[in-house]
């Protein structure tokens, strides 16, 4: 089933951050369910076989420091390999924090300096309508980058181009790294915002997998010539209950007390975090 697609996922992610000792756990979790649906839900055309399939659908994560949840989802197709998920941050490792394009498989732009995967997205999109390719463009936007104005030139340039190849995910888990977004710099009410731009908006359950193929593969069904935004009302730090909902998870990783509770959430045990018998006695 594809929950427990998702259960690994957050599986992998921890187990990346913790042997590589950071990563922006939350920031991932909360994409979990979105990846799933996309990836493992017949939504996103792949080729398992070749990552450089020329008529592929592409993914950009534009919130870059969420790396971890595409690394792992690239783990489960087969484009790296467990050993390189789990050298995350380590030295000698092709995997850093933010996604880095030419050095992974499956990473379709370098991001990582937020507000800029729309605007790569739109240029391919553009391209692609030009040479009347078949596949679409999908970006995975977190909210707290719809405070950078690079984003809104990007939603105009896609309306104007009539870019009806190109859909957006937003990860709308209403906290960014400081804090709430709306007590950092108010953006509600995103949808009147992208609707006011000229985009097409659905929103959805972030975090309900069914629901999120539903409204993606009829968004991949209209025959529009608008660009297209999910506004997907996600949980920052879902799946770890001491995470959720609390903006220091942003960066934080968990002390020792606070690992044992993420080991019973998700399912983690020693071994698979790499602590021998011994260290887990001390």
């Amino acid at each position: 089933m594809l929950e427990d697609i998702a259960k690994e996922i957050r599986k992998d992610i921890m187990i990346a951050a913790y042997r590589g000792g950071a990563g922006h756990l939350a920031s991932a979790f909360s994409a979990v369910e979105i990846m799933t649906a996309l990836y493992f839900g017949d939504v996103l055309k792949y080729d398992k076989n070749n990552f450089n399939w020329e008529d592929r659908d592409k993914l950009i994560v534009s919130k870059g420091h969420a790396s971890l949840v595409l690394y792992s989802v690239l783990k489960r197709i087969g484009y790296i390999s467990q050993e390189e998920l789990y050298s995350f941050c380590q030295p000698g490792s092709l995997l850093g924090g933010e996604p880095k394009y030419g050095d992974t498989p499956g990473v379709e732009a370098t991001t990582g300096s937020l507000g800029h995967g729309l605007s790569f997205a739109v240029g391919i999109a553009l391209a692609n309508k030009i040479d009347k390719r078949p596949n679409r463009i999908y970006v995975l936007l977190g909210d707290g980058e719809c405070q950078e104005g690079s984003v809104w030139e990007a939603a105009l340039s896609a309306a104007h181009h009539q870019l009806g190849n190109l859909t957006v995910i937003l990860d709308r888990n209403q906290l960014q790294a400081m804090g709430d977004t709306e007590e950092i710099l108010k953006i509600d009410s995103l949808r009147e915002k992208w609707e006011g731009f000229g985009w097409d908006v659905t929103e959805a359950d972030g975090h309900n997998i069914a629901q999120l193929i539903n409204v993606l593969k009829a968004d991949r069904a209209l025959e529009k010539n608008a660009p297209r935004i999910i506004i997907a009302r996600t949980v920052k730090g879902k799946g770890v209950s001491f995470m959720e909902h609390v903006p220091i998870w942003h960066y934080r990783m968990p002390n020792e007390a606070e690992m044992q509770i993420v080991k019973a959430e998700l399912g983690i045990t020693d071994a698979e975090l790499g602590i021998s018998e011994t260290e887990g006695r001390l």
